[in-house]
């Protein structure tokens, strides 16, 4: 799996979400930004993010995710 198609999957599932992906083909590392993450707990926003990409982490294709959440007013400074 690719760095942009793990990106493109958190975008479709968080619109408007800033997401940014390294990895290396099975282990990933992504940040994401959204709106959507406003007044939840941390466990909340991860588990926004890995519904995201949960079929693929299902079916393998996906191995590991790490992730670090922010919302836009943590971003700004």
């Amino acid at each position: 799996m690719e760095t942009e198609a793990v990106a493109t999957l958190i975008r479709h599932g968080l619109p408007g979400a800033e997401v940014e992906v390294t990895g290396d083909g099975s282990h990933f590392e992504a940040v994401v930004v959204s709106e959507a993450f406003s007044g939840l707990t941390p466990i909340k926003k991860q588990r926004l993010v890995m519904d995201t990409v949960k079929a693929q982490i299902a079916s393998g294709e996906l191995h590991a995710l790490s992730i670090k959440t922010l919302t836009p007013e943590k971003d700004e400074g």
